[in-house]
């Protein structure tokens, strides 16, 4: 199992950047590689991504969200991948966005990617673009403010 951990600050309030984080169906607009997210349900997305000319269709879950703080989810199938996007109030109009992923790269082509630091360069890459993103829109797209509790074991 693999980690990246990359953060980023934004020029907006904490509820904005957290806002347009719940816009899944969003994703593909800075996310590379990101096809098309479907939300299945309130707490279930279908993802659709193509990634050195290989597509996947997986499905994920949000296991723990409360919002301005952090998002958590888990691949319910497909690549084995679980994190948590953290939202942290600088000031006013500040926000640092903290990302945490683990992924289990799979196939030796992956593997190598992984070692070579495609991935952490990847969602380094993702998190300016939703930098740039919601700071050109300086305000969010639409906004999923339920709570979601983590499963106790």
């Amino acid at each position: 199992m693999s980690t990246v951990e990359k953060s980023i600050d934004v020029e907006v309030p904490v509820s904005t950047a957290y806002n347009q984080w719940t816009q899944f169906e969003s994703f593909p607009q800075f996310m590379e590689g990101v096809d098309r997210i479907d939300q299945t349900s309130s707490t279930q997305t279908h993802w659709v991504t193509t990634i050195g000319g290989v597509t996947r269709e997986f499905d994920a879950e949000i296991t723990e969200q409360h919002p301005d703080e952090r998002v958590a989810w888990t691949t319910l199938d497909g690549p084995k991948q679980a994190g948590v996007v953290t939202f942290h109030r600088l000031a006013e109009d500040r926000t640092r966005v903290m990302l945490q992923m683990d992924f289990e790269p799979e196939g030796i082509v992956e593997t190598v990617g992984d070692k070579l630091g495609f991935v952490t360069r990847r969602a380094e890459g993702d998190l300016k673009r939703f930098k740039t993103f919601i700071e050109q829109r300086g305000t969010e797209s639409g906004a999923w403010r339920g709570d979601v509790e983590r499963p106790t074991p």
